[in-house]
């Protein structure tokens, strides 16, 4: 490096000639880039001698400026307050206090310029918008309003003490109302007990009891009033699984409620024990999640056609009574088949036949198979008569399955009284068949 750039000769200023030896040619004052300060200018010669300039001069510190504005080291203006004479701040606050003052005053004046509207404004209506509402055929609307006034309530005043229930007409032209047998029971034969009906249109009329059949829970009372509106009756083979279902009654003592849900099952055994009743029945019901309350008892459950299903009688309780409490989504109803023909028979005799095998059962399972355990056997009764012993597990009637003591009661009674069926028996860890001529119970 030394070699090539260093001056040639002791004393030389510049760099060094090239190694040709020949100097770069100069320039002079008839070329294009060349001025008077050429020799002066490092950017123009490489032969100009260089020099330092003069140095920077920076502004005072704001310390060292006087007056309330000052420049910092940034060269950014600042004001200092303290600086700022009594009468400048004087002006300023006094410019501030006058602003202040002009924008309330103004905000005064409009308030007192715009008068508050009256409180009242008499005649005054709303707008009004119609929709034009179409109920189509089948929906819960128009099935509460068929059936709504074929729905009675029932009251019971025995002494002093009272009770509700609901009630279905089924024979319009003569007054009579199906109903539970544990709603009108605690009346029957009692001196000074007194039966109501109430219609849906506010309507009263005195009842009286035509027959009860506890062993089904239903009963028949008649009013003497003309032209009742008559609920349509449908039938048993006609309910699925799934369908939709609405449940009218008096829960609660509420007359005219309508509440709505499907069919959550069908045949489910189900005994039934009224509160303050003679009431003792094992039915076949129909399981719906339609709330049901107490007071819904004997009223109506209807299908999507506004046809009687079945009446309603009992709700799944935590309880476990059945007849008390509060709806947890499971209601049952006694199929409208039963309650044509219990309803005709108290109509026709005032009382219901219903068959008997003659046993008492429990419900018993040995982990793989289910059935009714006989516990006695009635002396001269069907089943004494077909050979059935006591510690006898029946697990079949007339070729259907029977799990426990309720089905085998719900097996029984779809027969009639002096129908001749099989009965299928465990004895001693065998089965065997026997023959059962039903009685009349």
């Amino acid at each position: 490096m030394l070699r090539a750039f260093a001056p040639a000769a002791p004393g030389q200023r510049g760099l060094q000639e090239p190694p040709s030896g020949r100097p770069g040619r100069r320039r002079t004052a008839t070329g294009p880039w060349w001025k008077a300060d050429a020799r002066s200018d490092p950017w123009r010669d490489p032969y100009a001698p260089a020099g330092l300039g003069a140095p920077a001069v920076y502004p005072p510190s704001p310390e060292e400026q006087s007056g309330p504005i000052v420049v910092d080291d940034r060269g950014r203006t600042k004001v200092r307050l303290r600086d700022l004479s009594v009468r400048l701040s004087a002006l300023v606050l006094l410019a501030v206090l006058l602003v202040g003052a002009i924008g309330g005053g103004v905000g005064w004046w409009l308030t007192r310029a715009t008068p508050e509207s009256p409180l009242l404004s008499p005649g005054t209506t709303l707008t009004q918008v119609d929709p034009g509402i179409t109920r189509e055929p089948g929906s819960v609307s128009a099935i509460a309003a068929e059936v709504m006034p074929a729905v009675v309530s029932i009251e019971v005043r025995v002494g002093e003490a009272g009770a509700t229930g609901s009630g279905v007409v089924i024979d319009g032209d003569d007054g009579y109302i199906v109903t539970n047998n544990h709603v009108v029971s605690g009346a029957d034969g009692v001196d000074g007990a007194e039966i109501r009906a109430v219609f849906s249109d506010g309507s009263g009329s005195d009842a009286r009891i035509v027959g009860r059949d506890p062993a089904s829970d239903l009963a028949v009372i008649k009013v003497e009033k003309p032209e009742l509106v008559t609920a349509t009756l449908g039938e048993s083979d006609n309910v699925a699984v799934g369908d939709p279902v609405v449940a009218i009654g008096s829960p609660l003592g509420l007359a005219g409620t309508v509440t709505s849900g499907i069919v959550s099952a069908l045949e489910r055994p189900v005994r039934l024990a009224g509160e303050g009743s003679d009431t003792n029945a094992v039915i076949s019901a129909v399981q719906t999640d339609a709330p049901i309350n107490p007071g819904n008892s004997g009223g109506a459950l209807v299908d999507a056609t506004g046809a009687l299903v079945g009446i309603n009688t009992a709700i799944a309780s935590l309880g476990g009574n059945g007849t008390s409490g509060g709806s947890i989504g499971l209601g049952f109803a006694i199929p409208i088949d039963t309650v044509r023909d219990i309803a005709e028979q108290l109509i026709s005799t005032g009382s219901a036949v219903h068959s008997s095998l003659g046993v008492n059962a429990r419900s018993v399972t040995d982990g793989t198979r289910d059935g009714a355990l006989v516990l006695n056997v009635e002396p001269g009764s069907a089943a004494a008569a077909a050979g059935i012993r006591e510690r006898d597990v029946i697990i079949e009637v007339a070729g259907d399955r029977v799990g426990s003591s309720e089905e085998l009661v719900v097996a029984v009674d779809r027969f009639a009284p002096g129908e001749e069926i099989t009965i299928e028996v465990v004895r001693g860890g065998e089965s065997q068949e026997l023959r059962a001529t039903l009685d009349a119970a």
